[in-house]
């Protein structure tokens, strides 16, 4: 059972102090107990969100590439940020009109333009041309992580859902993983890319628009991670729509990442059959077995 979620009176005046006094404000949090954000308007009827971050992780995360990566697409490609607050973790942020494309039922045609745009919105994100060395060595670093100290904690984790077989394949894919590290392109990552954080706008027509919101999960790492969702999710039965996704991100992957996003995805796997059953998140659970059972079976793309 969910409850609605009432905006705090600190986080109220704090959103005043940049906007001005608030007309409507509805709950539009996800279905997670930690999950707190509002759809607001000024006395104006200008929509803005306020997102209090669950850990100071995700919003420093969030707040360091609404600052410097997210500005890369453009007017309209994603949020603006307007004020954030530390002691709070909270954002304001500008809305950007659209529905999920989880939500929607697309004609073929603009299904993949709505793919091509998110391609081509990514690629401007990862900007890895102007990669800095120190998200260099973050990229990396995050490699390692995911195929060490992370895996095994989801392993212990996903205890009994798992049989001996896939835990060995995971820890296969793991090792080959670190032996890719140095061949993968860094970049900026949005960290959580797929369809129920790209907004589309215009119906089912082709001409529409998309938007990319939600950047709590960005950070430094390969840019192939961006993909792991979306090749476990819409592409599995859409290679047309993976097509029309890397024509607008601008270049095909390379060997090492076309490896890279098999041993990713069965890492994303365990990590979604870790997470799913102990939060009641019965599609991420689902997603994970269907990613195993099609990596059991050398499906997966």
């Amino acid at each position: 059972m969910s409850h609605t979620k009432t905006l705090p009176p600190p986080l109220r005046a704090w959103a005043e102090r940049s906007v001005g006094p608030l007309g409507a404000v509805h709950d539009a949090s996800h279905p997670r107990a930690d999950s707190r954000v509002w759809d607001i308007a000024d006395a104006q009827g200008r929509r803005f969100f306020v997102k209090q971050s669950p850990t100071p992780k995700f919003y420093e995360r969030e707040t360091f590439g609404y600052q410097s990566a997210v500005p890369a697409l453009g007017f309209g490609g994603a949020p603006r940020l307007v004020a954030s607050d530390a002691r709070n973790l909270a954002l304001l942020l500008t809305a950007v009109p659209g529905t999920p494309l989880s939500l929607l039922t697309l004609t073929v045609t603009a299904h993949r333009s709505a793919h091509r745009q998110f391609g081509a919105l990514l690629r401007r994100l990862h900007g890895s041309d102007r990669m800095p060395g120190a998200g260099r060595r973050a990229a990396e670093e995050a490699v390692e992580h995911a195929a060490t100290t992370g895996v095994e904690r989801h392993l212990v984790r996903a205890g009994a859902l798992l049989t001996d077989h896939r835990r060995a394949l995971v820890r296969r894919a793991a090792e080959h993983l670190l032996q890719l590290t140095d061949r993968l392109v860094p970049a900026h990552i949005h960290g959580d890319a797929q369809e129920r954080n790209a907004l589309w706008t215009g119906a089912g027509r082709e001409a529409g628009r998309l938007a990319v919101i939600d950047f709590e999960r960005s950070r430094y790492a390969p840019a192939v991670q961006d993909f792991v969702r979306l090749a476990c999710g819409p592409w599995q039965d859409r290679p047309d729509l993976r097509d029309a996704f890397f024509h607008g991100y601008g270049r095909a992957l390379t060997d090492a990442e076309r490896q890279a996003l098999t041993c990713l995805a069965a890492l994303d796997a365990v990590s979604g059959l870790a997470y799913g059953p102990a939060h009641g998140d019965d599609e991420v659970t689902e997603r994970g077995t269907r990613t195993l059972e099609r990596l059991e079976r050398g499906l997966f793309v």
